[in-house]
């Protein structure tokens, strides 16, 4: 469960926050002044702050400045001021978007959605390793030794599922909803042609993929 972190000084705006976020699935936290959401956000494991600008004594830019000094956690400001020099300074001070007030629910959703979306990819590892082999995320590509052989998009999916889970034995259905829509009317032994494809191109580049990528009789095929 995601914790949102809610920084405001009017109870009623918290509290309609919360009601818009919870039946989402995410943890709400409230604070209703700077400091006390700086105290909060060093103890807690937030992943998104949301952040009223127009707070009495530390305002939200402030905290906004105090929480980047230490942390990069989405921070999304609320604000009644739509003056785009407010907005150009809230991004200044490290804030990723900004939702001008009144918001509709919809939207407050969908910004949310996005911010913790790009965190997580950002965090994502570029790279798996398994054995001697390196599966590159972004190039679709799989190296071994020296080495590198480029993948299409469904060689890529199926060598991702299968190095992810070493030693799994997936069945053929396992491996068409891993590289197929789930929605085609795909036949299930096309799986075997991009299996035998995909040894093929390994082998050729010298990959000692016959060792690797084995075929378990009757049920599917796993990668030791």
């Amino acid at each position: 469960m995601k914790t949102i972190l809610l920084v405001d000084d009017e109870q009623r705006m918290l509290d309609l926050l919360e009601l818009f976020l919870a039946p989402h699935g995410y943890r709400c936290l409230q604070a209703t002044d700077g400091q006390k959401a700086i105290d909060l956000f060093k103890v807690e494991d937030v992943q998104l702050v949301l952040l009223d600008v127009m707070m009495p004594g530390m305002d939200g830019w402030e905290v906004c400045r105090r929480m980047r000094e230490f942390s990069a956690v989405p921070v999304i400001l609320l604000t009644a001021r739509s003056d785009k020099s407010d907005v150009v300074k809230g991004l200044d001070l490290g804030a990723d978007d900004y939702i001008t007030k009144p918001f509709d629910e919809r939207e407050l959703i969908a910004r949310v959605r996005v911010a913790l979306r790009r965190t997580e990819n950002e965090n994502q590892p570029k790279t798996i390793h398994e054995g001697p082999f390196t599966l590159d995320l972004e190039s679709y590509s799989i190296l071994y030794d020296t080495y590198e052989v480029q993948l299409t998009l469904k060689e890529f999916y199926i060598i991702e599922a299968m190095m992810n889970r070493p030693n799994r034995t997936f069945t053929r259905e396992d491996l068409l909803q891993v590289a197929w829509e789930y929605d085609t009317y795909t036949e299930v032994r096309t799986v075997d042609s991009h299996i035998r494809n995909l040894r093929d191109k390994l082998r050729k580049s010298n990959f000692p993929i016959d060792e690797i990528l084995v075929t378990v009789w009757g049920i599917g095929y796993k990668w030791r």
